[in-house]
């Protein structure tokens, strides 16, 4: 699940991915490498907070209020990503690090740090959105969207055993170190 093609289906993520592109300036594979490293790192990263007392509320809500709608009407992905939600979310995840973030990603895909913050501004809200119309389907509350990106993070170890549950690993504060590993982990497969 590291494409956006496999979250939405192939249409939609290629709609998506096709959007993206446009918005940053940069070719499609460029940009479906920033979402593979990004992916998890968002899914893994709500996981883990949505499993700390003082963070749930804000990810199950986040959710909660986004019930699929942007998947509705891609076609105006970029008029229909709201900044201050985007920006609230990934601060939730990653904390003050959002730019470092978006520089080791930049680094390691060839995309500027503003490309990259850009890419994962949009993608914040799509993973919402995804989660969101989950969330619907299966009517779950907040104790079974808990479980529902438990079950994603679980999946996401699978696959990439290591991967998940490496923001803040080491309980150090920084995100940085964890990060910078999963980056060089996969780049290191390819």
């Amino acid at each position: 699940m590291f494409s956006l093609q496999e979250l939405l289906g192939q249409e939609q993520g290629n709609q998506a991915v096709n959007q993206m592109s446009q918005a940053v300036g940069a070719d499609n594979s460029a940009v479906n490498s920033v979402i593979q490293m990004a992916l998890p790192m968002i899914l893994s990263g709500m996981a883990q907070k949505a499993q700390q007392p003082e963070t749930a509320p804000v990810i199950t809500n986040a959710i909660q209020q986004e019930h699929g709608g942007i998947l509705d009407n891609l076609g105006g992905l970029l008029g229909n990503v709201n900044p201050m939600m985007s920006s609230g979310i990934l601060g939730t995840i990653f904390g003050n690090n959002q730019t470092q973030v978006a520089q080791q990603i930049g680094q390691q895909s060839g995309l500027q740090t503003s490309q990259v913050a850009s890419i994962l501004m949009m993608l914040a809200p799509l993973v919402l959105g995804y989660l969101g119309r989950q969330q619907t389907q299966q009517g779950l509350d907040a104790g079974g969207i808990i479980g529902m990106l438990t079950g994603h993070q679980q999946q996401i170890q699978q696959q990439q055993p290591g991967l998940a549950g490496m923001l803040d690993s080491n309980n150090n504060g920084s995100s940085m170190d964890e990060l910078a590993s999963m980056a060089m982990q996969y780049f290191g497969r390819r």
